[in-house]
């Protein structure tokens, strides 16, 4: 862990506050650097990393800089902002750290309420490509929208809503409806609007947000791609966008969700299009979604063998059981599972029991952690057969001793449990 990332750290005692005051005055101590960027500002329960990362590789496959803000992170903090195919440097992280500090310090002299740690986070990206002098900057919205941090930027140039579920409940509320209502609060006067939501209550809650704030809505969830065959771990599929063919789209995430997230990505790019903000090129668009990859999200190891991935809420193992059933169907599955005990686990329970009788439960680094005892409790209730290793590295050498026995591992969870478990995996490679 290096200096900065440890400086930062100690804002996570404030919590995580959700409200515009501190990020605003913290930024106007700082001269407001997110005021001189050119924002495309995506928010969702999930999906909205794996969005992100398409229109950044698609923006950048066709000569344009971009900027990419994204969280969690999996193995390394700098993971989070990204410039032009480069995280950000240790050097760069420690200045603007600094600055970004000293400024906290300032505010709080003057009587404001400390900023937490993701508003220290924010802060220091939007100065960070304020240096660089991005084209673009992709933000992916932390936790609901509204009373995000990355909710600073008054004028984006489009606003993205990937999908409503139920995740952090406690903060964004418990019906689809409310969570909605707090996600649609990214959404800015006469900005055009991209969302993929399916079902009709929150899919209407978004539109009438539209509509009083006299926004373009663009349905993405309405446009029927068909889908080809897959491209190893990955899909390949053709979809029109208003009344643009894209065909032989060729991804390398897995699941038909995966082409859903591309569809809303493809379909942001081509309101920039239409707009005249961007220009793209064809072949260079279909590199660019090829070339499209999150660290954790069905990603294999060790030929095939092994596939982590961080379905963290019930949506997230919904979409990993349709996608095991795609590309491992009839196979025999050995599960090692982590999960936060914040999390819905019951229903994530329920979801993973479809793919297999055996789990190796473990436990997340993380102090939200489900006790390793009390996920097997559920589990077995489920008459599911488990093998309890609390640590990750024992869990992991507990899968590789009974692996032949199995077609294939799948490591699934907390992305601070993948994170761990792919430093651990790509180390033994």
């Amino acid at each position: 862990m290096t200096d900065a990332v440890s400086k930062i750290g100690e804002y996570s005692k404030f919590g995580s506050v959700l409200g515009l005051e501190r990020i605003n005055k913290l930024l106007s101590l700082l001269d407001n650097p997110h005021e001189k960027l050119k924002v495309i500002h995506v928010a969702g329960t999930n999906g909205k990393g794996s969005v992100c990362r398409y229109i950044y590789e698609v923006l950048e496959a066709n000569g344009y800089k971009t900027g990419l803000y994204t969280s969690p992170f999996v193995e390394n903090f700098e993971e989070r902002i990204e410039f032009h195919h480069e995280t950000i440097s240790s050097q760069d992280l420690d200045r603007f750290t600094s600055t970004v500090i000293e400024k906290a310090k300032e505010m709080v002299k003057e009587g404001f309420e400390s900023p937490a740690e993701f508003e220290i986070v924010t802060a220091i990206a939007m100065c960070y490509f304020e240096h660089k002098k991005p084209d673009f900057v992709i933000l992916e919205v932390g936790l609901g929208g509204r009373g995000d941090s990355t909710n600073v930027i008054e004028k984006p140039l489009v606003s993205v809503i990937t999908s409503i579920g139920y995740d952090h409940t406690d903060r964004l509320g418990d019906t689809l409806e409310q969570i909605a209502g707090e996600k649609a609060g990214i959404i800015k006067s006469a900005v055009p609007v991209v969302m993929n939501v399916s079902d009709h209550e929150p899919a209407a809650v978004i539109a009438r947000e539209c509509y009083k704030k006299r926004c373009v809505l663009h349905d993405a969830s309405k446009h029927k791609w068909r889908k080809i065959g897959n491209a190893g771990i990955g899909n390949h599929f053709n979809v029109t966008i208003d009344f643009t063919e894209y065909r032989d789209i060729v991804i390398r995430m897995a699941g038909d969700h995966q082409i859903e997230n591309a569809v809303t990505a493809l379909a942001t790019i081509e309101i920039l299009r239409k707009s005249g903000i961007i220009e793209v090129d064809g072949d260079s668009l279909s590199y660019g979604m090829a070339k499209a990859f999150q660290k954790g999200r069905f990603e294999p190891f060790r030929k095939g063998k092994y596939i982590l991935d961080g379905a963290h809420n019930p949506d997230g193992w919904e979409a990993l059981v349709k996608t095991v059933d795609d590309y491992f169907y009839e196979k025999k599955v050995l599960v090692v599972m982590g999960v936060l005990a914040d999390k819905d686990v019951d229903k994530m329970v329920n979801f993973a029991s479809y793919i297999s009788d055996t789990f190796i439960v473990t436990e997340p680094q993380n102090a939200r952690r489900l006790k390793a005892e009390d996920l097997a409790t559920k589990l077995e209730a489920k008459g599911k057969q488990c093998y309890i290793c609390p640590c990750p590295k024992d869990a992991l050498n507990k899968a590789m001793l009974l692996e032949d026995e199995f077609d294939m591992v799948l490591c699934a969870g907390s992305l601070y449990l993948i994170g761990e478990l792919r430093g651990l995996i790509t180390n033994d490679e």
